[in-house]
């Protein structure tokens, strides 16, 4: 009997893999597009690489374009058979979102605002209640009628007068992140004829409600380079150049203080900052810089009263501190410390109200909410109670209250909006994330964090989520997430796409390894310029880890990163390509030398301090080690999506388009090496929130294919 129910079993396995093979066939029947060579000769430091695809620089070469369709024809060719799959997927997705939702209202100025979506729309549509919540909307803008006639479409830096009679918006329409500015009146509804072109979509306002300040950006690097004045009714052509950024390592922005008392410009790079600030009363009078920049010296500005508050570094304070000065009496000699700095704790962020200073910190790579009273009389943290959790003050425009706005959620726990009275210390749920679909309890699932040993001995942690009946195995499917750069901590979020994961049996976790701030800024920093294959090491360390502990198996074993998280999976990828079954790399930053040597390509001189300069012989011998275009080699790679957009202003599309060519070339195995370029998307992909699901789809279609997953949910509750 035992041996007719093993045979019975054999026969479905049987037939899979024989399915398999002949799918694997006629792949290998498809013809891959195959990238002209044209050598390129590329000299400095006495050194001369060849680059046979340089000429994919060029956007408007109509020979790029027909490479960049023809690898799309390609991945559709090779996943012909996941579309009903991909398109199941997008469905169930989209069947977890509450269609007509809307925002938790928020206060400021004498007015609620709100957020709406209607069902089958992709697009908000912004809203406003006079003084009562109980008063009818006013509609700000409905965006999907906006974007009509548009292939993407992003409205962004709604910022509405101090009379609330007029707002100032950006709009994108090409996805390149360079924003039309203009100006609505809501009294008449009327769109001002003034159209400011390639700005940020910021903007602050002066006090007399007709002075608006906002930052424009160089056409070729996009830089974000000056700032000008612009006064309502005036011809564009008469905007005041009132500021401009002339160190090529610096960006600039203008934002209004929460005390609604100064217009600040702020100048950042890596390494620097440096503030300058106007009476909002004075539009027109000269800015006064708060403290001169200094290379390594850090500071935000705050405003309260008769003082500034500055979050800063200021006397090797790696995880920053709090300080404040008079505001007559603003250089660096003049502050003195309000929340000394502490080696164990990042303070991260600070909000400030009447009665109470609000800090978030981090602490054993955990946020915390911290509230201390100024009279110094109360001094306490929000409890929490998960072991793996992300907590986030909200915005908090209004500055006379005695509530707090917050989120909470987790791996397992969707996200909730809440109000806490810092007096009383009453919480209200505000709002709770609705999972539609009838099948998610967030007790069918586990997460953990636990912590793997770097070759050099650092513990790095890694939090995971899986489903309660997933068996930890080495045939378990594990997507390990990555990202390690700029100090970008990458928070235990709940995500409902990630559920049609988890459900078919895959644990998701996150590595969080260095270059990133999750264990304060010294974490950071041991992970970018010279330090910066930590962060590719550490990776590789989670991974073998899990794999040793039996969480899974090179076999099913699969990587993810985006933008420099896509350099992270492009490198780990040429130092051990064994490890890994399938690798998802999103508009990867993967040509780094090439791409750091051209200041013309934008955004690459403000990024000197994180990767180094390879104008300077031992940054370009550092970076060379390890760009992954540069080290490809003749061997073995893993199963390869890449996507990237073709109007990215982050990660310019040539870099994917490139890498992907050269691999083709060189790799010698039989593994799929596909890429997708959104033709009409950029460095954030669709703008629509429910085309932005269907690339979701095509990843997850990707890897589960690979793992034979293609029925619904193998996980019975």
């Amino acid at each position: 009997m035992k041996k007719n129910i093993v045979a019975t079993l054999l026969i479905p396995l049987i037939f899979a893999t024989s399915c398999k093979k002949e799918l694997m066939e006629e792949k290998k029947m498809v013809l891959a597009p195959i990238a002209e060579k044209i050598e390129k000769k590329l000299e400095i430091h006495g050194d001369t690489r060849i680059d046979p695809y340089y000429w994919l620089n060029d956007r408007d070469n109509p020979k790029v374009i027909d490479y960049l369709k023809a690898e799309n024809e390609y991945y559709d060719q090779i996943t012909v058979h996941t579309k009903q799959f991909q398109e199941e997927l997008f469905q169930e997705m989209k069947g977890r979102i509450k269609e007509d939702d809307e925002s938790v209202p928020y206060k400021d100025n004498g007015y609620f605002y709100i957020t709406k979506y209607n069902i089958g729309e992709q697009y908000p549509i912004h809203t406003r209640r006079k003084e009562r919540l109980e008063a009818p909307d006013e509609i700000i803008f409905n965006v999907n009628e906006m974007a009509m006639g548009h292939d993407y479409y992003a409205l962004v830096g709604l910022n509405v007068s101090d009379d609330n009679k007029m707002v100032a918006f950006g709009v994108d329409t090409i996805s390149r992140r360079q924003y039309n500015l203009h100006f609505k009146n809501l009294v008449s509804g009327e769109i001002l004829s003034e159209n400011i072109p390639n700005t940020t979509g910021g903007s602050a306002w002066a006090n007399d409600n007709k002075t608006v300040f906002y930052t424009k950006k160089d056409p070729v690097t996009l830089r974000s380079n000056q700032i000008f004045r612009h006064v309502l009714g005036t011809d564009v052509s008469e905007d005041v150049l009132v500021f401009e950024e002339k160190d090529e390592t610096f960006g600039t922005s203008v934002y209004k203080s929460k005390s609604k008392e100064y217009i600040i410009i702020a100048c950042y790079n890596t390494l620097s900052t440096e503030y300058r600030v106007v009476s909002a009363h004075k539009p027109n009078e000269e800015f006064k810089i708060i403290q001169p920049r200094e290379r390594e010296l850090e500071y935000t500005l705050y405003h309260y009263g008769d003082y500034f508050y500055i979050l800063t570094n200021k006397d090797k304070a790696k995880n920053f501190k709090l300080m404040k000065t008079p505001v007559g009496q603003t250089t660096k000699e003049n502050w003195v410390d309000v929340i000394p700095h502490r080696k164990e704790t990042l303070l991260e962020d600070v909000s400030i109200f009447k009665d109470f200073l609000v800090l978030e910190e981090r602490t054993n790579g955990l946020s915390q909410i911290r509230i201390k009273k100024w009279d110094e009389s109360e001094d306490y943290y929000l409890p929490i109670q998960e072991e793996t959790y992300s907590v986030n003050v909200w915005s908090n425009p209004e500055f006379d209250t005695d509530i707090i706005r917050f989120s909470y959620n987790s791996l397992t726990t969707p996200n909730s909006v809440i109000d806490f009275n810092m007096k009383t210390k009453e919480k209200e749920i505000k709002k709770e994330q609705e999972v539609l679909g009838g099948r998610f309890d967030k007790n069918n699932y586990k997460s953990e964090r636990i912590w793997a040993k770097a070759r050099d001995g650092k513990l790095i942690p890694i939090s995971l989520v899986y489903h309660k009946k997933t068996k930890l195995s080495a045939e378990t499917p594990l997507l390990l997430y990555g990202y390690g750069s700029y100090g970008h901590t990458i928070e235990d979020r709940f995500s409902t796409t990630r559920l049609s994961l988890l459900d078919r049996g895959f644990v998701y976790a996150t590595a969080h390894i260095r270059g990133s701030e999750y264990l304060g800024r010294e974490w950071y920093e041991d992970g970018k310029m010279f330090n910066k294959k930590n962060t590719f090491n550490d990776f590789i360390d989670c991974a073998k880890h899990l794999i040793v502990k039996n969480y899974t198996s090179p076999e099913h074993l699969y990587a993810e990163g985006g933008s420099a998280g896509g350099l992270l999976m492009g490198a780990i990828m040429n130092q051990s390509p064994e490890l890994f079954n399938g690798i998802i790399a999103a508009v990867p930053f993967v040509d780094v030398v090439t791409t750091m040597l051209d200041d013309s390509i934008p955004l690459t001189t403000g990024e000197y301090d994180e990767w180094g300069n390879p104008n300077n012989k031992d940054s370009y011998e550092y970076m060379l080690s390890y760009s992954p275009y540069d080290n490809i080699e003749a061997k073995d790679y893993p199963n390869l999506f890449v996507t990237t957009g073709l109007h990215d202003s982050q990660v310019q599309y040539f870099e994917p388009a490139k890498w992907v060519a050269k691999l083709r070339d060189m790799k010698t195995d039989d593994n799929l090496l596909l890429m997708y370029t959104d033709m009409e998307a950029g460095h954030g992909g669709a703008s629509g929130r429910f085309d932005a699901l269907k690339d979701v789809a095509k990843d997850y279609a990707f890897m589960l294919d690979l793992e034979g997953i293609t029925n619904n949910y193998p996980l019975k509750d």
